[in-house]
């Protein structure tokens, strides 16, 4: 980190006055800025300047961690505070140059190996018939209140949790002003699972000597149960290969519709997951659009640190973020984060199964009914590639297509680069009929593979399906009873976050 050396500045305010700066997040520019000085203020007379980015808060690096978590890191720190501050260029150069702020400067070294300050621990209990096999003491006229009688091989000792750690923190909420009783109370209303922060005595006496308050940041994680997952991914030709959304009711940006053998399924990434950081950076408190943005400034390669539903539960319930994994294991052992990262095995078809599936786009024409086509158009805004997803018994679902077809013609014009509002455009101008050329997905990519352009000469010469509204003359039905229908596929079962029809042009970004 040479030639980036950071400020390391304290301040102490008086009873009812504030530091003196603003702490913000800022849409377009990474890190914690310090904005609107106040004049003569504690800050500004330390040397504070205008777009300083603060690394630490107290010790704990805060590049990633939440604006709220370092809100909450000052504020509880009392009436002085230390940061390590570096001025706005030299953040922005050392960023680009991929510089790690993460490992703290002049780290004490013991026998010419960095020496790491001891952790307390989060330890999540499922409480069992028999309770939790632990008991609580305190000593009068000490304060703390610490673990004792911890049964050998029941849920505390499985858990992490051993004699003599001193207890912080009750799913999230300091208990040090509370007493002996009024701790037991708190455990016996929790339910059926708890989290604890503790701290061993070791990590207890190192805190005290640096009259330093144990938060839940300086946390190891490594006794928790469940795992946030670390998910690296390469674009593909048709990006990522899934929908975000935000559900309703539902706090965060989801993992929706992964399609099979994209980048997405490859890498692990479930349905539902939650987004919880790009890039290290947390995604929380950005809005839907500003978290698409943040994926599409990666490129070609993007990072996603993700929970399951009950990893998400587990770490909201002691009210920290995931982040605090995605800290520790930065600095952990490659064949760990290695483990985390093995992709799920996809399943490789057959022979017989590639010959059964034709190589051949459909042709499918409609006819509009007062319900539209019977289909939605997804895609991005103002990028390419378009997809079907079908209103079952509709007009659409009659004439053959099927969910995630590709759109590769409407009306004899080829739509492959157009943008999504370009096609929606076509679609409404089209009148009283439709007529569009399609593939199904696999059958897409695997065209496109083999650099074959996907048009009519592809398809055979009576394999298209044509649905009239009216009933059809007895001539017309022997003639379309004697033309062979492209046989259709069951559609594949898949939650739909419906974008934009031909009359309706909110779209989902496919990322």
């Amino acid at each position: 980190m040479a030639g980036y050396k950071q400020k390391v500045i304290s301040l102490t305010k008086r009873q009812g006055q504030t530091f003196g700066f603003y702490l913000r997040v800022e849409h377009g520019e990474e890190g914690h800025l310090v904005r609107c000085l106040e004049m003569g203020g504690p800050a500004e007379l330390a040397g504070m300047k205008d777009g300083d980015r603060i690394i630490r808060v107290n010790g704990t690096f805060t590049d990633a961690l939440s604006h709220s978590m370092v809100v909450d890191l000052v504020r509880n720190s009392g009436p002085s505070v230390t940061f390590h501050i570096l001025d706005e260029a030299s953040y922005k150069q050392a960023k680009a140059q991929g510089v790690n702020f993460s490992q703290p400067q002049n780290k004490p070294v013991t026998n010419g190996v960095e020496k790491q300050a001891p952790k307390p621990k989060l330890c999540h209990l499922l409480k069992s018939s028999s309770g939790y096999g632990f008991s609580i003491r305190s000593v009068k006229g000490e304060p703390g209140l610490f673990m004792t009688e911890v049964t050998p091989g029941d849920v505390a000792d499985r858990a992490g949790v051993k004699a003599n750690d001193r207890l912080l923190e009750i799913n999230g909420e300091s208990i040090e002003d509370y007493t002996h009783d009024q701790v037991v109370d708190k455990i016996r209303l929790a339910g059926s699972s708890i989290m604890f922060l503790l701290a061993d005595e070791e990590t207890d006496k190192h805190y005290k000597s640096k009259h330093m308050k144990i938060e839940t940041w300086f946390a190891t994680t490594k006794y928790l149960p469940h795992k946030p997952r670390i998910i690296n991914m390469t674009k593909g030709p048709d990006g990522y290969g899934f929908l975000l959304r935000e559900e309703p009711n539902q706090r965060g940006h989801f993992i929706r519709d992964i399609d099979r053998g994209s980048p997405a399924e490859r890498a692990a990434l479930k349905d539902m997951d939650r987004l919880v950081a790009v890039d290290g950076q947390e995604m929380d408190s950005c809005t839907h659009e500003q978290v698409v943005e943040k994926i599409k400034q990666s490129g070609k390669d993007c990072c996603f640190l993700v929970v399951d539903k009950d990893t998400d539960q587990m770490y909201w319930q002691g009210r920290v973020s995931p982040l605090l994994f995605w800290e520790e294991m930065k600095d952990s052992p490659p064949s760990y984060t290695e483990a985390i990262n093995l992709p799920a095995p996809v399943q490789q078809p057959t022979p017989v199964q590639e010959r059964e599936e034709k190589l051949k786009p459909k042709l499918c024409k409609m006819e509009r009914t007062s319900a539209g086509y019977g289909f939605h158009l997804n895609g991005i805004q103002g990028v390419h590639g378009q997809y079907i997803k079908v209103a079952k018994g509709g007009v659409a679902d009659r004439a053959g297509l099927e969910d995630e077809d590709v759109v590769v013609e409407v009306n004899g014009v080829n739509v492959e680069q157009s943008a999504h509002e370009e096609v929606v455009e076509i679609i409404r101008n089209s009148g009283s009929s439709l007529e569009m050329l399609v593939a199904k997905r696999s059958v897409y990519d695997e065209l496109k593979a083999r650099e074959v352009a996907i048009t009519r000469l592809l398809l055979e010469e009576t394999s298209y399906v044509q649905v009239h509204n009216q009933e059809l003359s007895k001539e017309e039905q022997h003639q379309e009873e004697a033309r062979p229908e492209t046989p259709s596929e069951p559609a594949r079962e898949r939650t739909s976050s419906v974008s934009s029809s031909a009359s309706q042009e909110s779209v989902d970004e496919r990322l």
